[in-house]
């Protein structure tokens, strides 16, 4: 079973063969025999298949991003992360869906929705960790966004134990420190300041 489709596949990647050597729910780990533009002779690379998914940028109307802090078993820690989910919808989605998917996960995970004339915009997708996995995730920024009238609605499996809205220089000094460590808040961020949204010195 393929999870999800890649974002983009560029031409002349052949895959010659795929071997599966475990699959639940939410990935696989195969072994694919693969033909790249650069390698005529098939090169076998393990990959871990993984579903899609959305990570938000909630940012208020006084310019603070909205952070969970959530209870990672395989790091054995928690840390501050933006929220985030996989999209366990079956089948292709059209941006709509995907869209309606992160902001269900936004006050899902934070209690939070979009205010009165709020936008979410997309800004793009990224890989996770490339050399191992087809991991991908598609950004979006959600501003501004307020507390919604029923709160959080995230389960105990997810083991949120915080939320709270933190300023532009607070993030700043929680990457430097290392507070702030996981990819998917790190490429947002990343994506925030490029793109003009989010200044951390202003």
């Amino acid at each position: 079973m393929k999870f999800s489709r890649l974002p983009r596949q560029e031409e002349g990647w052949d895959t010659i063969s795929s071997e599966t050597h475990f699959q639940n729910p939410h990935l696989a780990v195969v072994t694919d025999e693969v033909r790249t533009p650069a390698r005529k002779r098939t090169t076998p690379w393990t990959v871990v298949q993984r579903k899609a998914a959305v990570v938000i940028a909630p940012l208020t109307s006084a310019g603070d991003l909205v952070l969970v802090r959530q209870e990672r078993i395989a790091i054995r820690a928690a840390i501050w992360e933006v929220p985030a989910g996989q999209i366990d919808e079956a089948g292709e989605l059209d941006a709509a869906a995907i869209e309606a998917i992160a902001l269900r996960e936004l006050r899902e995970e934070t209690g939070y929705h979009l205010a009165q004339a709020g936008e979410l915009l997309g800004l793009g997708y990224f890989f996770s960790s490339p050399g191992f996995t087809d991991e991908h995730a598609y950004l979006f920024l959600a501003r501004p966004v307020e507390p919604s009238p029923g709160g959080h609605a995230h389960t105990e499996t997810e083991s949120i134990v915080d939320c709270r809205s933190f300023t532009p220089r607070e993030v700043a000094r929680m990457i430097m420190n290392g507070e702030i460590r996981d990819a998917n808040t790190l490429a947002i961020c990343a994506r925030l300041v490029a793109s003009g949204f989010l200044s951390f010195y202003a």
